[in-house]
Parts: C-alpha cells; structure tokens; sequence
C-alpha cells in the first residue's frame, strides 16, 4: 500500500500557475485604462501579493491532513453564518462596506475589503461534505425515508448562507452556492428517482413563472421592477434588451464590443479601445478577448477545461468518500463560476458581478480560490492507492 503523502499534483498546480501569469499580465495591461477613481490602487501589486499570500495558505493546508477539517467543521460553519449575520443587521457599522446598494463587504485596515460571501463557498463545500460522509456511515441500507433525511439537512444547511447572500443583494455569490449544493446533491447518494422528481418539479414551478410572465407581462413586470426583485428584474431585463435598457444594459454592450473587436488575432498588447466598467474584476475577459483575439481566448478557455478535467480527475480517483464529496463541491463552484463569467460576458447569461477564478483582480476571491486548490492538493497528496484495486 502506498499512503503517496509526499504526491504533489504538479500538473494542477503548473495550471494554476499559468492562469496566475495569464491574470497579472492582463490586470497589468488593463489598469492604465481605468477610471481616475481607480487611480493610484495599483492593482498589478496588490494581485501578486494575493497569489503570493494564497501559495502560502496552500503550503500551510498541505500540512494537515484534511480529515481534521471534520474536527473544524461546525467552527467554520458558525464563522461564516456569523459574519453573514453581521452584513445583515450592518454591525458594528464602521467596518461594513457598501458598494452600488450591495452590503456585501467588510473594510478592515491595512488588508482592505474583504467579502464572506467567498469564503462562505468553501465553508459549505466541507460543511455538507461532512454531514453527507457521516449519514452514509450511518445509514449504510438506502431507502427513500434516509434519502428525504439527507435532503433536508442538505437544504437546512445550504439555505441560511443563501438567503443572508440573497438580502445583500449578491446574485451571483447566490447561485455559485446553489451550483454547490446541486453538484452534491448529486453524488450524495441520494437515489436518482428522487433527484429527477426534484428537478421535474422545479422544471414544472419555472416553467408556470414562465408562463404567467408571457399571459400577464404587464401585471409581472410592475411586481418584479417594485418588489423585493428590484435587483434581479433589472438584470434580466439589462440581459434580453441591453438596448432599450440603457443602465442595466450598458456593461452587457460594451462588454460585446470588445469581444467582437478582438476577432481572430486581436489587437495586440494595451491596444484596448473599448472602455468597459469593471475591466480589471468581473469584466477580465474581455480584455484578454480584445487583446488576443479568439486564438488567446480559446487558450484561456482550455486552461480552464484543464483545470476542472483534471479535478474531476482528482474527485474520482480519491478512494474516500469524503475526499471524492469535497472536491466534488469544489468542481461545482468552479464550474458555474467560469461559465458564468464568460457566458454573462458574450450575453449567453445574464450579468451576476461574479470574477472570473484566478483571473479577475480581487482579495477575497483569490484568496478562497487558493484555498480550494490547497485543499484539493491535500485530497490527492493523502489518497491511498493499493497494488490490486
């Protein structure tokens, strides 16, 4: 029996790597075309020091081995709802940070902003990770009452965290935690009778809204611009008629234009003509699409399709259920991420202000990214394999 304690995945770690330089070369062509408010931030430094902060976390996580995060995991839990709980009711005051009507974020000195909805991810990746192994070591004989059971912790779990995230308002952080949810649920155990009945019924709710929206467009319109989905409404609309709607629209048109005026080849190095708000976070993108065309896209695009191949690799190959549970969130977070990202860039989805991973500039994001990768390298480093699997 080999433990492989000492096996480091060079191949993930020589992706993320790569994607590191792809996202500080880029920041460092994009910052000088910022808006003056941005001046004087240098984001180029603050990128590298979170990357350089981030390896340290990874090396620090490899040191432990990852069946102590069960010892950790209500700890994590109540951390993460805690701080939520303080976006929520704004306390203490000085240090919440506002940014567009958004109550997502703490200031602390010397670091910065920093925003839980982040790390929250990763927080509940291990958090149902671990109520999934222990009912599974428990309820060894499936049936439909212990499937029902695991659901219902699953949801009473995932539920607070996405309706703390939803009031901030923060859309996107929202679905990324409803994407993890979904990709556990799925190797949960949970018989697929049950997961397809789920589905069919959320299928058949969306398919009524869907619906309504067309017999009553008016009555549906007024409900969603003054209600409690002010936020949501605007996106949506911003999304199916960027034109019309000048303001919820405008990022989605620019964003476009920049990834049009790229074509094959693209400009060339800083030769970005289209001004796009958010270039340096969520809009990242199209700065790569702008400068490199389709060709350096495309490559972008296969780092990531490497990066998640290469987790589900990991997921699979580990022999504890556990392990195979936590990475599995972890490529239910990515995933959504980077299709999101990218899709709400060429208006396939709507725009959710969500970063793309490992590319867009910010602390809090990379940070948690870094993390996640820290603990995948732990899954793989500690999987045991036998001569005669």
């Amino acid at each position: 029996m080999n433990t492989n304690k000492n096996n480091i995945d060079y191949t993930l770690i020589s992706i993320v790597i790569l994607l590191g330089i792809v996202s500080i070369f880029t920041i460092n062509t994009v910052e000088p075309t910022l808006p003056a408010k941005y001046a004087n931030q240098n984001f180029l430094l603050k990128q590298i020091v979170w990357y350089f902060g981030g390896g340290i976390l990874i090396a620090l996580i490899m040191l432990i081995d990852y069946d102590r995060f069960r010892q950790l995991t209500w700890i994590l839990y109540g951390t993460g709802l805690t701080m939520l709980l303080m976006l929520f009711f704004r306390f203490p005051g000085p240090i919440i940070h506002e940014v567009n009507n958004a109550v997502s974020w703490f200031k602390v000195p010397v670091l910065g902003t920093f925003q839980p909805a982040e790390i929250m991810k990763v927080i509940l990746v291990l958090t149902l990770a671990h109520v999934m192994y222990f009912h599974n070591q428990k309820y060894v004989k499936q049936t439909v009452k212990s499937d029902l059971w695991l659901l219902g912790k699953i949801i009473a779990l995932s539920f607070p965290p996405m309706a703390l995230i939803a009031v901030q308002p923060d859309l996107g952080s929202f679905l990324v935690l409803a994407a993890i949810t979904a990709a556990m649920i799925l190797v949960s155990g949970i018989s697929w009778r049950l997961i397809l009945s789920i589905v069919s019924i959320a299928l058949g709710v969306i398919g009524l809204i869907i619906a309504a929206y067309f017999l009553f467009p008016d009555s549906i319109a007024v409900y969603l611009q003054e209600g409690v989905f002010q936020h949501v409404s605007s996106r949506f609309y911003g999304w199916f008629y960027p034109e019309q709607y000048s303001d919820s629209g405008y990022q989605l048109i620019r964003a476009m234009m920049a990834i049009g005026s790229g074509q094959l080849f693209g400009k060339g190095i800083e030769a970005m003509q289209v001004n796009v708000p958010e270039r340096h976070t969520d809009m990242i993108f199209t700065a790569v699409a702008e400068q490199f065309g389709f060709i350096g896209s495309s490559i972008v695009v296969t780092l990531f399709f490497l990066l998640l191949y290469r987790l589900i690799h990991i997921a699979i190959q580990s022999n504890d259920s556990y392990g195979s549970f936590i990475v599995t969130g972890i490529v239910g977070m990515f995933t959504y991420q980077i299709f999101q990202n990218i899709g709400m860039s060429i208006q396939l989805l709507p725009i959710t202000g969500l970063p793309l991973p490992f590319l867009s500039y910010g602390g809090s994001s990379t940070l948690t990214y870094l993390i996640a990768i820290g603990i995948v390298l732990n899954i793989h480093s500690r999987t045991k394999k036998y001569m005669f699997e």
